[in-house]
């Protein structure tokens, strides 16, 4: 028993239930946003086929669809990247990597994660931030036909990275995927 709730909440912290709670938190959201985005798939596929009869008949329309298309578009290949590096089928050598043992290729996959991705999202962060923060600013709108919208696929790489970097966060967190037990 602890003498006061401040050495308990210490006590907690250095037994890691702290971070295994934010981890676990982490990983919720994580997926509770990917499970949403993963629905994108619909709308884009319906605007994809209007585009032509929107175009050939309607005369109207077709490049709005188009240009709601592309953000669509931007904010799932965000959300599907990151979706298939958490299930393990991207950015995966399978061929010689299958021959080791489990612990080995956790401890690959975990090694990869802060020598490649950990960096290549934080550049991505540094790099892009400067950029997507100017067209957020300005509200910018797609070239050809002046909609808005198109800071929304500039911001997409910050959803990118930054759910790269969570699944890192909760990997090193130890918190196990809801699949995996």
């Amino acid at each position: 028993m602890c003498a006061s709730r401040a050495g308990c909440v210490r006590a907690a912290w250095l037994r890691g239930e702290s971070v295994e709670r934010l981890g676990g938190l982490l990983d919720a959201v994580l997926r509770l946003t990917l499970s949403a985005l993963q629905w994108l798939a619909i709308p884009i596929s319906l605007l994809l086929f209007l585009q032509w009869p929107l175009r050939d008949y309607v005369q109207a329309y077709s490049r709005e669809a188009n240009d709601l298309g592309q953000w669509l578009f931007a904010l799932y290949v965000a959300a599907a990247v990151t979706a298939a590096t958490r299930a393990g089928t991207h950015l995966a050598v399978d061929t010689l990597a299958k021959r080791y043992p489990a612990r080995v290729r956790r401890l690959l996959a975990r090694v990869c994660n802060l020598v490649a991705l950990g960096p290549w999202a934080i550049f991505v962060i540094a790099a892009a931030s400067p950029m997507i923060i100017a067209s957020i600013d300005h509200w910018e709108r797609f070239p050809d036909t002046g909609n808005p919208g198109y800071f929304m696929v500039k911001a997409s790489l910050w959803l990118l990275a930054g759910a790269v970097l969570a699944s890192i966060a909760i990997e090193l967190m130890g918190v196990a995927h809801e699949d995996e037990g």
